[in-house]
């Protein structure tokens, strides 16, 4: 099986969300299993965005129960909107919000970090369906309480999913072709790294917008899991980032 993970711009409209669906497609044929990591909805303004939730109340000011339980949301909105349209276009699949899929988690609210996960709902769901849906960011503390896990905490679900579930990489896709040598915003035409060590690729991540979140990273070095980082609107080659 594979990871595939689309963030927030990848899901941002049914337009981009038709591009999920063909990379899903493409996916299932070449793989048979895929398991989808979504973020929430678009970037702060977009009303589901996790910072917009976050804005609802000045009581969210601080990481705590109820601010967790609400940013949690973004990602589970993403996955139930995600999911119809899969279904609308012949792929029938599951969703697994961060409990169901047995994501166990420790530490600060906001802030969380993975302990372990019990794959056994995960697997049973793809005996059925072949596709899973799981909202990323998120997973559930041995209280039962939801625990969210940081900025790009999406990444670290998908990366530590792969890990758990022995899945061939993890996929994540972006508004840019692959992982650049300098930022396109910054410096015109960059060059795309077709092949990094996950050694080389860590470093990358210290900056102000990193393009996956570096605790991820890390932890696809730990577990040896092989990354593939490319765009999300073409069929062009990314980058693959290697244990």
């Amino acid at each position: 099986m594979i990871i595939q993970k689309f963030g927030g711009v990848a899901v941002k409209d049914q337009a981009m969300r038709l591009n999920c669906i063909n990379h899903i497609k493409n996916g299932l044929k070449e793989f048979g299993d895929v398991v989808v990591v979504v973020s929430a909805i678009g970037r702060y303004g977009d009303p589901y965005s996790t910072d917009s939730l976050l804005q609802l109340t000045d009581a969210f000011s601080s990481s705590t129960a109820a601010s967790d339980l609400a940013a949690s949301c973004g990602e589970l909105i993403a996955a139930a909107v995600l999911s119809a349209e899969l279904e609308r276009a012949g792929i029938v699949n599951t969703v697994l919000h961060g409990a169901q899929a047995g994501i166990m988690t420790a530490g600060d609210f906001g802030d969380g970090t993975i302990t372990r996960i019990d794959t056994s709902s995960i697997i049973k769901s793809l005996e059925r369906t072949h596709c899973v849906i799981i909202p990323g960011f998120q997973g559930v503390a041995e209280n039962g309480q939801v625990m969210t896990l940081g900025r790009g905490g999406s990444d670290l679900s998908a990366i530590a999913l792969a890990g758990a579930l022995h899945a061939s990489h993890a996929e994540f896709f972006k508004d840019v072709p692959g992982v650049m040598t300098h930022d396109p915003r910054e410096v015109e035409n960059p060059r795309k790294h077709d092949v990094l060590k996950l050694k080389e690729f860590i470093p990358l991540l210290d900056c102000d917008r990193p393009i996956i979140q570096k605790r991820a990273a890390l932890h696809a070095l730990k577990t040896a899991t092989p990354l593939y980082i490319r765009g999300i609107a073409g069929t062009e080659t990314g980058t693959w980032v290697t244990p």
